[in-house]
């Protein structure tokens, strides 16, 4: 009983001096974080800082919910990749879509939530929650995507990754003239070699100016089973070089498909790894309802998401991310850390040629759950049945 009360009494006492004038992030988080979700905070931040920055962490951000129109994108996402600490993004096409408007120095503004919006209507004045644009920062944002994306070497089969790398290096260009660098995502991590992928690419404008495109004969075709590998393959390097790390800003398609690399990988793929190593969540979502934006890293135990061994190294932190993430970007700041950027977009067909062969390997050698072999011969059978493997010619 006594060794018990010694297990949950060795905690550090809660007794911060009186805040000052000299306080750091670092000091405020360390000293002044000591209960509920400021507590939770101090945890990423420490996961981070001590795990996540080693050099052997391959790191994943996912970014859900508009985090850009608020200025993350410039403020936090840019200043982390440039210490090296993301390796690969996954986010939701709004926010890269929104991302773009800073690029093209088109203005966002402060406003209000508690406002008119039938008066907004009739002015054409857009709304996301308290912050305004006019109608033309949209118009064009559209005009320059479409003529960008309308040159030739856009007009084929690819995945988000590079359809992303192609746009950042006409943002570039575009940055350059109008003194805009560094204001976008998707611009930094065309210079840095950092892979962003959309796991709903047309669930957002770019998805729809891809679309008005299509409806006039250009021949832009996204592949998502590009991105569901190539991401698979990053994840792989990771546990094959050292560990994975996972940062999920929000929750929704962006969580799911950072964290569906494991099942990929374990499910279907028959390769024998275990989850990601360290696993840290910003959400406002309750895990009680079932959806996945407030599932527990606990409960991606199950799904084979997280390393059931290390599990212990993950956290979850109720509070909205645009609190939490320039907290964490100023407290890692502070800590003055940096990594070597691993500018994984150069190296992304060699790495899926090593998935290729990791799933050959695996599945031929007899000791995985399926066998290739086995696997063709269903989709011959499948073929010759319906010829839903038939492609037009």
């Amino acid at each position: 009983m006594k060794d018990e009360k010694i297990i949950y009494l060795k905690g550090n006492r809660i007794c911060p001096d009186p805040i000052d004038g000299s306080l750091t992030i670092k000091n405020l988080v360390n000293e002044y974080f000591n209960g509920y979700n400021a507590a939770r905070l101090k945890e990423i931040c420490q996961l981070v800082s001590l795990k996540m920055s080693q050099p052997d962490v391959f790191i994943g951000v996912s970014l859900s919910g508009a985090l850009t129109p608020a200025g993350l994108g410039s403020s936090c996402i840019v200043p982390l990749m440039r210490m090296g600490m993301i390796d690969y993004i996954i986010s939701t096409g709004a926010n890269l879509y929104h991302d773009l408007h800073h690029s093209l120095n088109l203005e966002l503004l402060q406003g209000s939530p508690f406002v008119n919006d039938n008066e907004l209507f009739e002015n054409n004045i857009i709304r996301i929650y308290d912050i305004f644009m006019d109608f033309n920062v949209l118009t064009n944002t559209d005009h320059w995507l479409i003529t960008t994306m309308a040159q030739p070497e856009f007009q084929k089969r690819m995945g988000t990754r590079e359809l992303h790398q192609l746009i950042g290096k006409y943002a570039d260009q575009v940055e350059s003239k109008l003194n805009t660098t560094g204001k976008s995502i998707i611009a930094e991590a065309y210079r840095l070699g950092v892979p962003i992928y959309t796991s709903s690419p047309g669930d957002s404008t770019l998805g729809m100016d891809i679309a008005a495109l299509n409806l006039i004969g250009k021949e832009i075709f996204i592949d998502p089973s590009i991105d569901v590998n190539e991401t698979s393959a990053i994840v792989l390097e990771a546990k094959l070089k050292g560990k994975s790390g996972v940062i999920v800003f929000g929750g929704g398609s962006p969580k799911n498909f950072i964290l569906q690399t494991e099942p990929t990988l374990q499910e279907v793929l028959g390769i024998d790894i275990k989850g990601h190593d360290y696993f840290a969540q910003i959400t406002d979502a309750r895990p009680d309802t079932g959806g996945l934006s407030g599932a527990t890293p606990y409960e991606a135990v199950s799904w084979a998401k997280i390393d059931p061994e290390t599990v212990h190294h993950s956290v979850v932190c109720y509070c909205d991310t645009t609190i939490v993430m320039p907290i964490l970007v100023g407290y890692l700041q502070d800590l003055g850390i940096r990594k070597t950027p691993r500018k994984l977009c150069e190296k992304i067909p060699v790495l899926i040629e090593n998935l290729r062969k990791a799933f050959l390997a695996e599945n031929n050698s007899g000791d995985g759950n399926r066998n290739v072999s086995e696997v063709v011969k269903f989709l011959k059978e499948t073929w010759k049945e319906t010829k839903v493997f038939s492609r037009p010619k």
